[in-house]
C-alpha cells in the first residue's frame, strides 16, 4: 500500500535530476566563501525577490532568527502576529537568542491591526518602554491556514514603519505560494521589506536550507549572526545545487499544488461531520474540523494512518492536510476516500 503522505510540504523528496544535479555540483568552502555554487544560489534568489544580496541558511527557523537578531538590538521590541511561526515554532528563540520582547496582534488571517500598532509604538525617548524597532510578518501565513497576505496590507505596513523608523522582516517561507496563487512577483511581495527569508525545502522540494535576501551591508551583517548561531557550512554546494534546482523548476508547479489542495477542500467540505472554511483555502493546506464528527482530530489520523494516509493533528478538534509536488491527483482521491471510510457518518 502507496502511503500518502499529507502532513507538510516539507516532506517532499529530492527527484532524480535534482540528486543528479547536487552530485555534479561544484563546491568550495562556505564559511570561507568560495564555493561557488552557494554563491550563485545566493545571487539567484536576491535576483528573483529583486534585493542587493542572500545568504544561505540550513533552515528557515535560523534565517528568520538571524534577521531578527541583525535588524534588532538587546531590549528591543518586535511587532507580529500572534499566530506567527516565529511564535508558534521557533521556541522563544527571538528572547532567547537576541533578547527581545515579543508584542503580538492577533487575527484570523495574519493581517496586524494597525491603529492598534499605532498605539504601541515606543521610542528611545521613554525610559520605561522597550523601544519598537522591528515588524514581522508571514506570508503564506501558515497557523491561519496558509493564507496569503494581501499585497494592500504588505504595503500598508511599510508606510507605519516609516513613519517610525521601523525595520520590516517578511518569514516568506512560502512566498513562492502567495506568489503561485496572485500572479504577484516574488520581487513585488519582497519590494517593500528590509530582509524576507524564503524556504527552499517546503513546497520547492529542496532536501535543506532557505535563503536571507536584503541589501548587502544587512546581509554582511547576517552572516556574523549565521556564524554565532552555527550555520556556517563547508561544501554545502551540494545541497546549495538542490536550491537552485528547486526555483528553477518548482515555482511554477506550485500552483498544481493549489488546484489539488482545492480538490481535497471541496471533497472534504461536502462530508457529514466535517467543517472545512473553503474562503481559507487559498494555496497548498486545507484544515478540517472534526468537532461535529464527535471524533478527536488524533483519533482520525490514527484511522487515516490505518489506510496509509498521513496528516497532522492541528488541534484538539482540527487537521492539517498540505498538498505537495509529491503527490498526483489519483493519491487526492484516495486520500478523499480514506477519509470517508475514517468518519462513521460518511460510511
Amino acid at each position: 500500500m502507496k502511503t500518502i503522505d499529507l502532513r507538510s510540504d516539507t516532506v517532499t523528496k529530492p527527484s532524480a535530476e535534482m540528486r543528479r544535479v547536487m552530485a555534479e555540483a561544484e563546491v568550495g568552502d562556505d564559511v570561507l566563501g568560495d564555493d561557488p555554487t552557494v554563491l550563485r544560489l545566493q545571487e539567484y534568489t536576491a535576483g528573483l525577490l529583486g534585493k542587493e544580496a542572500g545568504l544561505y541558511f540550513p533552515s528557515g527557523t535560523m534565517c528568520n532568527q538571524a534577521a531578527i537578531r541583525t535588524l534588532t538590538r538587546r531590549g528591543d521590541e518586535v511587532f507580529l502576529h500572534a499566530q506567527a511561526h516565529i511564535i508558534f515554532y521557533e521556541q522563544g528563540a527571538a528572547s532567547a537568542l537576541s533578547q527581545v520582547q515579543l508584542r503580538v496582534f492577533d487575527s484570523p488571517d495574519g493581517t496586524l491591526d494597525l491603529e492598534k500598532m499605532e498605539e504601541y509604538v515606543h521610542t528611545d525617548a521613554d525610559v520605561h518602554h522597550a523601544p519598537t524597532r522591528l515588524v514581522c510578518l508571514e506570508n503564506t501565513h501558515n497557523h491561519c491556514g496558509g493564507v496569503v497576505l494581501p499585497i494592500e496590507h504588505i504595503r500598508a505596513v511599510r508606510e507605519l514603519c516609516d513613519r517610525h523608523d521601523l525595520k520590516l522582516h517578511l518569514d516568506g517561507a512560502r512566498l513562492g505560494n502567495a506568489a503561485a496563487a496572485t500572479g504577484i512577483s516574488l520581487a513585488e511581495y519582497a519590494a517593500p521589506f528590509d530582509t524576507v527569508s524564503i524556504c527552499l525545502s517546503k513546497g520547492l522540494g529542496a532536501p535543506i536550507g532557505s535563503v536571507l535576501v536584503g541589501d548587502a551591508e544587512t546581509i554582511r551583517l547576517a552572516q556574523r549572526a549565521r556564524k554565532i548561531y552555527g550555520g556556517g557550512m563547508r561544501q554545502a554546494g551540494i545541497v546549495a545545487a538542490a536550491g537552485i534546482y528547486a526555483l528553477e523548476h518548482n515555482l511554477a508547479r506550485l500552483a498544481d499544488d493549489h488546484t489539488r489542495a482545492r480538490v481535497l477542500a471541496n471533497a472534504l467540505a461536502a462530508l457529514p461531520g466535517l467543517e472545512v472554511d473553503l474562503g481559507k483555502v487559498q494555496t497548498n493546506m486545507v484544515f478540517a474540523g472534526t468537532r461535529e464528527s464527535g471524533m478527536p482530530a488524533a483519533e482520525l489520523i490514527d484511522r487515516l494512518a490505518e489506510q496509509g494516509v498521513l496528516a497532522l493533528d492541528e488541534a484538539h478538534w482540527s487537521i492539517r492536510f498540505v498538498t505537495h509536488l509529491d503527490l498526483d491527483d489519483a493519491d487526492i482521491e484516495q486520500a478523499i476516500g480514506a477519509v470517508e471510510q475514517a468518519l462513521p457518518q460518511a460510511r
